[in-house]
Formats: C-alpha cells, sequence, structure tokens
C-alpha cells in the first residue's frame, strides 16, 4: 500500500509498489468513463518519459495517483516519489489493455 510520510508542514515523501500500479488499473477498469483522459495520457506519455521517469502532474493526469495515495500532494510545496520499475511498467501495461475503450469514451 501507498506510504506518505509528512517530513514538515511542506514536503511529503510518497513511496509506492507493484500493488499501487494494480490498484490504480483497477480503479481505471471500474471507471473507464470517469478515467478515459487519464488512461489515453498515461499510454499516450509515458514512452516519451521511458516509462518509469513520469509526472503525473506534467499533463493533468493524477487523479488515480491521487486516490489511491488518499493524499493531494498538491496541498505541499514539494513531493519525491520512490517508485520501483515494475510500479510504471505494471501502470503502463494497465493502460494499455484499456487503452482503446478508453479512447472511445475521451471527452475532449
Amino acid at each position: 500500500m501507498a506510504r506518505v510520510d509528512i517530513l514538515d508542514e511542506r514536503t511529503i515523501k510518497i513511496t509506492v509498489g507493484l500493488e499501487d500500479a494494480v490498484s490504480m488499473v483497477r480503479e481505471a477498469s471500474r471507471e473507464i468513463a470517469e478515467y478515459a483522459s487519464e488512461i489515453v495520457t498515461l499510454y499516450e506519455k509515458m514512452p516519451e518519459f521511458d516509462y518509469t521517469y513520469f509526472c503525473f502532474y506534467a499533463y493533468d493526469s493524477a487523479r488515480l495517483f491521487e486516490k489511491m495515495l488518499g493524499v493531494d500532494p498538491k496541498d505541499y510545496n514539494s513531493f519525491s516519489l520512490d517508485a520501483p520499475d515494475s510500479f510504471f511498467y505494471s501502470l503502463y501495461g494497465g493502460m494499455a489493455g484499456l487503452y482503446e475503450e478508453a479512447k472511445r469514451r475521451e471527452i475532449k
């Protein structure tokens, strides 16, 4: 499960693992219409970041990430993310599986 350590009133450290990516994919699959834009963005943009350097906030695609965390990182001035490569690769693979359906449902 994701861990959020509050370092001080302005800084948090987030630690996630493979199970957190699975959780995000499951949530996205239950609510494809709701998360369609994020699914499409993650699938299309993660390769540009070599998959493992992806920033959820670069493309306004952080709602799934924030739901998994249970906290809004934007409430802090800075945060760091500690995640194994397996987190990003699994997340990408899950989004790839949902991509075609999300693309049909995406509202622009």
